[in-house]
């Protein structure tokens, strides 16, 4: 670990928002979650979410670049579960869903606590996700096709949300909880010892400031 690195790894860490997320509803194609996540990284998200009717997640594709190990992915049993828990955290939810009440992206204030949902690739969110969520949201098509690759509509929408949020400041400093800093500050640092000492319950030793462990 050098000391640029840890500085590298502290500055993308001090922008991460805790309140934006995206929950990728059967997202199954390996090529269209990566890119999502990609793209979560990019604009600051911390915590993802996806639901998956096997339980787990397709194999990470190459469009990803790497981003899994930065974004935190966590699967949910069913879109029931993942609304529950991002609402009973303060979330409002917004579907990605042509609907009569859908409002365009750009109205939303994605300054407050916001979890963008998006459907499978050809059906997208379904009839029960879009009886839960709190509201709708279109990109206006100006041709010929309705909508939008749902890892292009996921940026589109997630940069608005970063736009709207670097206006009001939320990047300037950061927004992490102490101890989930100091926890991912040291599994991003060090992610084998990390998972050693998971694995034994141990607790992470502290960094000094050039990100030597101590």
């Amino acid at each position: 670990m050098t000391p640029e690195r840890y500085r590298r790894l502290r500055d993308v860490l001090d922008k991460r928002q805790p309140d934006l997320t995206v929950l990728m509803e059967n997202v199954h194609k390996p090529h269209n979650l990566s890119a999502i996540l990609r793209t979560a990284d990019a604009v600051g998200v911390y915590e993802a979410h996806a639901v998956n009717p096997t339980g787990g997640v397709p194999t990470f594709h190459d469009t990803s670049g790497g981003s899994e190990k930065w974004v935190y992915l966590r699967v949910h049993p069913n879109v029931e579960a993942a609304l529950e828990h991002l609402k009973g955290r303060g979330f409002t939810v917004y579907a990605a869903n042509l609907s009569e009440r859908a409002v365009d992206y750009r109205e939303v204030d994605y300054t407050r606590p916001s979890a963008v949902l998006l459907g499978a690739e050809k059906w997208g969110v379904s009839p029960r996700a879009a009886e839960l969520a709190d509201a709708d949201v279109i990109i206006p098509m100006m041709g010929m096709v309705q909508s939008l690759n749902v890892s292009v509509a996921a940026a589109v929408i997630l940069f608005e949300a970063q736009c709207q949020r670097l206006a009001a400041g939320l990047y300037a400093r950061p927004r992490l909880d102490p101890e989930t800093y100091r926890r991912t500050l040291f599994e991003w640092a060090y992610p084998r010892e990390a998972a050693v000492l998971r694995r034994q319950g141990l607790p992470y030793p502290p960094l000094d400031e050039e990100g030597r462990i101590v």
